[in-house]
């Protein structure tokens, strides 16, 4: 259902908590995928490998791509992403922990 008033843009918001059971193999891949990466000018990969070393959240922020999760959708282009990781406590039983919050409002459409 398209009309003249009815935007094609989309924003997908999304949420992942993840539990990481390997830290090293989480950091050792976000390493590989660095240094696979031809295009990337030797500052800015001193820096990631850094960046990734010291922070399992920053080695899963460079491992996981927005693109990925929508490349394969027919009829859909990605046109901005951004996204970021950080450190949290997890309590799956707290109400602060509910993902169906947003469910109640309707003023995003």
């Amino acid at each position: 259902m398209s009309t003249p008033e009815t935007s094609r843009f989309v924003r997908l918001r999304v949420e992942v908590v993840l539990e990481v059971d390997d830290a090293d193999a989480v950091t050792k891949s976000a390493l590989r995928r660095i240094a696979d990466d031809a295009e990337m000018p030797a500052a800015e990969r001193a820096h990631a490998e850094s960046a990734v070393t010291e922070d399992t959240a920053e080695a899963l922020a460079y491992l996981v791509d927005p693109f990925d999760l929508v490349s394969q959708v027919p009829g859909v282009e990605l046109q901005q992403a951004s996204w970021s990781s950080e450190r949290v406590d997890y309590d799956p039983d707290s109400p602060d922990w509910d993902l169906d919050e947003d469910d109640g409002d309707d003023s995003d459409g």
